[in-house]
């Protein structure tokens, strides 16, 4: 059953692929093939046209790539300052890596530890993230309120983290907007809720991060109610 929910810590997306175009997620991104444990594979290609086949694959943030058709498959997208996070910064490498040993990986095992912060970067970045989740501040504004300079907090967000700020405040609006989809709302209404200028804004965006635009998501989210928006969404697509 296709599916498409977003949790704190994390969004997660159950369905088909389709032959994707180049993104770069602001989060970990963990593509499960559907049978994984009975040898599916999911397929990606990334910047420099190698082709990636495993049961599981991981992407760190930032790293280009593109998705391969499958049928049927599970994606994670586990937000970088989460303790979840951890686990997978640990394992990956800097560009897509197999981690077969994640095959089982279930919504419930992401939700515990993707509603912990992080034990591993530094408290200052964090407690930016914390201000930026509730509101967009001024890079001079964030960094003095984490006794930091916003060189310092910049260079820890690249170290740390692995994308910019800015970069992680964009996956924030798109989130917002992907949960005003899910609460039913219309496209334009869930641009304007995710902070963005526009719908069409929002449908740029949300394919630059997650390579998925809203068209392809409600026929998810909401089945019954989905063609007359998918209709507009299109359009502001064009």
């Amino acid at each position: 059953m296709p599916r498409f929910a977003v949790g704190v810590g994390y969004a997660l997306y159950r369905g088909p692929s389709a032959d994707g175009s180049f993104h770069r997620h602001a989060a970990f991104q963990i593509a499960i093939a559907a049978g994984a444990a009975a040898g599916g594979e999911v397929g990606m290609v990334d910047s420099g046209d190698t082709c990636h086949r495993g049961a599981v694959l991981l992407v760190p943030p930032m790293v280009r790539h593109r998705m391969l058709p499958t049928e049927d498959q599970l994606t994670f997208f586990v937000d970088p300052h989460c303790a979840f996070a951890d686990r997978l910064r640990r394992r990956c490498g800097p560009g897509i890596t197999a981690a077969p040993e994640l095959h089982e990986l279930g919504e419930g095992d992401v939700r515990r530890a993707g509603a912990r912060p992080s034990g591993e970067l530094d408290p200052r970045l964090l407690a930016a993230m914390d201000t930026l989740a509730d509101r967009d501040v001024p890079m001079p504004d964030l960094a003095a309120g984490v006794g930091l300079s916003p060189q310092r907090l910049r260079a820890l967000a690249r170290d740390q983290l692995g994308l910019p700020l800015v970069r992680w405040r964009l996956w924030l609006h798109l989130r917002r907007a992907a949960e005003a989809l899910h609460e039913g709302r219309s496209p334009a209404d869930a641009a304007v809720a995710g902070g963005f200028a526009d719908q069409a804004h929002f449908t740029r965006q949300m394919r630059e991060l997650i390579g998925l635009t809203p068209a392809a998501v409600l026929p998810v989210l909401r089945p019954s109610s989905a063609a007359r928006d998918v209709h507009r969404d299109r359009a502001a697509e064009r």
